[in-house]
């Protein structure tokens, strides 16, 4: 039987009635996970520890990995995935939620195609409830769309991918790569020869604040940016030239007021309203 570990990385700003969203939309899957590994980045509040407690105190099937310092979202992923030997990994962020049926429509999915080694999906985004959800965010579908984005974006919604676990293992798994951990290791399992592809469902339902535009405009962007490209020209995925131009294009997007960013952000990635 396929087997599945769900992974979770949780640092000191994370809301603790967030995470419980995040940690219940686990165990409310249709298919659940075999195991839940969640990993704390550091130190944390006693009020977010408290709610790690409680939740792995009355399931087996989950364990806290626990680092002593804040390393970061790269190292902390790699930290959980050091401890899985599972077939599939499933990632999810600790502030968003899981649609019931995410894992099993995923499994589905690789059960019948065997030659896919992640797969993503669309998320609908929400603010206060991700019962009243707003707009989807799809990316391309097929492996060979998937291929071309990446030379430009990271191709998968991360709180929505599933993943082989050996196919990970194999590129390097997680690395240390401010604000790009995430794109990095899809754009090695490009290079490497993975496949690739993003389900038309929104199967994660996907929190939208003011922090998160925080984090892709603040300070240090230009640096991340400039390492993702040299990582990109690196895995052969693309020239120089193309590195420069990226890291042109992406950095005005990321200059610009927040309103025109909303409103490029909307164009380039939302396909419908969720009924």
């Amino acid at each position: 039987m396929t087997s599945l570990a769900a992974l979770i990385t949780v640092y000191h700003r994370i809301d603790p009635a967030e995470l419980t969203e995040a940690l219940d939309s686990l165990v409310a899957q249709s298919r659940p996970a075999d195991e839940i590994v969640i990993v704390e980045d550091g130190p944390l509040p006693p009020e977010l520890a408290a709610v790690i407690e409680g939740f792995v105190s009355d399931r087996p099937e989950a364990r806290v990995v626990k680092l002593a310092r804040n390393h970061g979202a790269g190292p902390a992923s790699q930290a959980g995935l050091d401890t899985i030997h599972t077939d599939w990994l499933a990632r999810l962020d600790a502030d968003d939620v899981a649609h019931p049926e995410r894992f099993e429509r995923q499994l589905s999915y690789a059960a019948a195609h065997p030659e896919v080694d992640v797969i993503g999906t669309a998320v609908a985004e929400f603010d206060a409830s991700a019962d009243a959800p707003g707009k989807v965010r799809a990316l391309p579908a097929t492996h060979e769309e998937i291929a071309r984005y990446a030379k430009l974006n990271s191709p998968v919604n991360n709180p929505s991918v599933m993943m082989r676990s050996e196919a990970v293992d194999k590129v390097g798994g997680y690395r240390d790569v401010h604000h790009m951990e995430d794109y990095d290791l899809y754009a090695r399992l490009l290079a490497g020869g993975y496949r690739f592809v993003n389900l038309p469902e929104a199967l994660t339902f996907f929190r939208v604040d003011d922090a998160q535009f925080a984090r892709r405009t603040g300070t240090g962007m230009f640096a991340a940016e400039r390492e993702m490209q040299r990582n990109l020209v690196a895995y052969g995925l693309i020239s120089r030239p193309r590195a420069w131009a990226n890291t042109v294009i992406r950095m005005a997007y990321r200059a610009l007021p927040k309103a025109l960013i909303t409103r490029v952000y909307s164009r380039l990635f939302h396909r419908q309203r969720v009924d």
